[in-house]
């Protein structure tokens, strides 16, 4: 009978299960490397991110708004004046565009950004309060809005939530209808200067099939889009 010696046991199980996995011939097990997208934890699988298409980025960013906020007939704004209470306020704008605060009486806030209307709300508050502080928050907002009328799919106000033309104001309207003059378009714009409002021409073949993009305006808070009948568009 041969006597197995402890040595000879811990060289064989050396050979046979090296610490960290299944003997290979030829050295150490070694794990199998698998690539990122399908490196799993239990039942989820982890794929890594993909990083937005250049188109993706220029549609979503065609949608902001780049420019100041102008304060509009019936938005609601949070005015805080800085350790008065009794001046501080939530006020709607009025329909003829002013504000009226305590002290300084009305104030015309329509047309303005609210940087522009803290600065004018702060100066005539120099006159009871020496170096006031003045802060505005447009809480609501009520006035970023168009009006389509005529031989449209849903006539009605439609409140503008981005930059908008005047093709995609007249889309989410519903389109045309089947008598519409869609040569004749007419957009109503208010304007101070202009005995209270300009008159602009489109035409729809134009702006699609022809060199007339220009007339694809981008539509303005209040803008009033009319869509005549054929029936209605009188002879020259």
């Amino acid at each position: 009978m041969k006597i197995i010696t402890m040595s000879f046991i811990l060289a064989l199980f050396t050979t046979v299960l090296p610490v960290g996995g299944k003997a290979e011939s030829g050295g150490t097990a070694k794990k199998p490397v698998l690539p990122e997208a399908a490196v799993s934890e239990g039942a989820l699988t982890r794929v890594p991110a993909q990083e937005p298409s250049p188109q993706q980025v220029i549609e979503k960013s065609s949608l902001i708004v780049t420019r100041d906020y102008i304060i509009g007939p019936e938005d609601v704004l949070d005015i805080t004046v800085w350790r008065n209470q009794d001046l501080s306020k939530v006020v709607q704008v009025r329909p003829d565009g002013r504000i009226s605060l305590p002290l300084i009486g009305d104030v015309t806030a329509v047309g303005k950004t609210p940087t522009q209307l803290t600065a004018d709300i702060s100066a005539k508050l120099k006159d009871y309060k020496e170096a006031p502080t003045v802060a505005i928050v447009v809480r609501e907002v009520n006035s970023y809005a168009i009006f389509v009328l005529g031989e449209v799919g849903r006539p009605g106000k439609y409140p503008l939530k981005s930059k908008t033309t005047l093709l995609q104001g007249l889309t989410i309207a519903g389109g045309f209808t089947g008598t519409a003059a869609r040569n004749k378009l007419v957009v109503f714009r208010f304007n101070d200067t202009s005995n209270g409002s300009v008159k602009m021409k489109a035409s729809y073949d134009d702006i699609v099939l022809r060199d007339g993009s220009q007339q694809n305006i981008e539509l303005k808070p209040g803008d009033t889009i009319v869509v005549p009948s054929e029936t209605m568009v009188l002879l020259p």
